[in-house]
C-alpha cells in the first residue's frame, strides 16, 4: 500500500488520500476526526484507513482539531469531493444534524464513528457500550474504595454525547453503594489540564479524596499529577478509559488502579468494512438500533474490557501495547 499526504483544500487542515490510485471506480470514504489530541485517535485512523485499502476504498482524512465550525467546514469539503461515505467523530454530538442532511440530500451514506451525533438520522453508529464502560468504573472503585468513602467525578467533554453516556452508568453503580459522589467537573473540550486544576482545587480547599473517576487516561494523568504533588498519588482510586500505554505505566507502577480497554482495531475495522459496505449495498447487517433523539439509527455495539494490574496481559496479547513498555519503570525481579 503505498500511503500519500497531499496539501490541504482552502481552509482545511489536514487531508490524507490513501492510496492514490487511477481507477475511477473506486469508493471515496471522508473520515472526519475532532482532533488528534488523544492517543488512540491516530490508532484508529491507521487502523481505519488500512483496512479500507485492503477492501478498495480511498479514504481522504481530515483533522479539525477541536473546533466544531471547522469541522463543518471539513464535511462540507468532503460533500463537495462526492464521497460515497463519510465517517465522523463528532467534536460537538449536537451541532452537526445540519451537515449530515445536506451530505444525505446528496446520497452520500454517514457513520457516527464511536460518538452518537444527535437527531441526525445516520446510517450507522459504531461505539462501544459507553454505558457499560461507566459501570466498570464504578464497580472498580466500589472495590478498591473504603465503606463511606468520598468520589470525585472529573467527566470528560460535555459537548461529548458519550460523556452522559459512561456517567449514566457509573452512576447507577454509585447509587448502590454508600460512597458519596462530593464533586462533579468536567474537562471541556477533552482539555486533561482542566483535571490537574479541578481536583487540586477541591483538596487545596480542604476537600477529601478516596477515588477519583476520570473521563479518559489523558484526564487521569493531570488527576495523578494533582494527587502526586500532594503526596497523595496511590492512595486514592483513579479509573480511566482508553488504555494509553502512560495508564498502563501508572497501572503497574500502583498510582491508577483501572483502565478500560477498548480493542481500537477492531471498532477501526468494522467501521471500515461497514463504510464499504454501505457505499457497495446501501446497508450493513447490525444488531439493533440507537435513539439519537429522533431518530432509531443502525446500531454496532463492541464490549470494553476492564483492564487492571491482575490482567494486564490482555493488552500485551492484543498487541496494543508491549510489554517492555509497560513495565518499562518496573523492576519485576523484585
Amino acid at each position: 500500500m503505498v500511503l500519500c499526504f497531499l496539501p490541504a483544500c482552502g481552509s482545511r487542515k489536514t487531508e490524507e488520500q490513501v492510496p492514490v490510485q487511477e481507477e475511477e471506480d473506486r469508493i471515496q470514504i471522508g473520515l472526519s476526526f475532532d482532533s488528534f489530541v488523544i492517543e488512540r485517535w491516530q490508532r484508529d485512523r491507521d487502523a481505519f484507513v488500512a483496512r479500507a485499502a485492503e477492501l478498495g476504498a480511498d479514504v481522504n482524512v481530515q483533522n479539525a482539531n477541536g473546533d466544531v465550525e471547522e469541522q463543518i467546514a471539513q464535511i462540507e469539503y468532503l460533500i463537495e469531493k462526492k464521497m460515497d461515505v463519510i465517517a465522523i467523530v463528532a467534536v460537538d454530538s449536537q451541532r452537526l444534524s445540519d451537515v449530515v442532511a445536506k451530505a444525505k440530500r446528496e446520497g452520500i451514506r454517514i457513520i457516527a464513528y464511536d460518538r452518537l451525533i444527535t437527531d441526525a438520522g445516520a446510517d450507522l453508529y459504531i461505539s462501544f457500550d459507553n454505558e457499560r464502560i461507566g459501570q466498570m468504573m464504578g464497580e472498580s472503585i466500589a472495590a478498591n474504595t473504603p465503606a463511606g468513602g468520598k468520589v470525585f467525578m472529573m467527566c470528560g467533554s460535555p459537548e461529548d454525547n458519550n460523556v452522559s453516556l459512561v456517567e449514566k452508568g457509573f452512576r447507577s453503580v454509585m447509587d448502590r453503594t454508600d460512597l458519596e459522589i462530593v464533586e462533579t467537573a468536567y474537562a471541556d473540550n477533552w482539555l486533561a489540564e482542566l483535571g490537574y486544576t479541578a481536583v487540586g482545587e477541591y483538596l487545596d480547599g480542604g476537600g477529601e479524596l478516596d477515588a477519583v473517576m476520570c473521563g479518559n487516561d489523558d484526564v487521569a494523568s493531570q488527576v495523578i499529577k494533582a494527587l502526586s504533588e500532594r503526596r497523595l498519588a496511590g492512595e486514592v482510586c483513579v479509573v480511566g478509559q482508553d488504555a494509553e500505554l502512560g495508564a498502563c505505566q501508572r497501572i503497574v507502577e500502583g498510582t491508577q488502579t483501572m483502565t478500560v480497554y477498548k480493542s481500537i482495531e477492531k471498532l477501526a475495522m468494522r467501521a471500515a468494512e461497514s463504510a464499504v459496505a454501505l457505499a457497495r449495498d446501501g446497508e450493513v447487517k447490525t444488531g439493533g438500533t440507537y435513539f439519537d433523539g429522533t431518530w432509531d439509527v443502525p446500531y454496532i455495539g463492541l464490549e470494553p474490557v476492564a483492564v487492571t494490574e491482575n490482567n494486564m496481559q490482555v493488552i500485551i496479547d492484543d498487541g496494543y501495547h508491549l510489554e517492555e513498555d509497560i513495565y518499562l519503570n518496573v523492576n519485576r525481579e523484585e
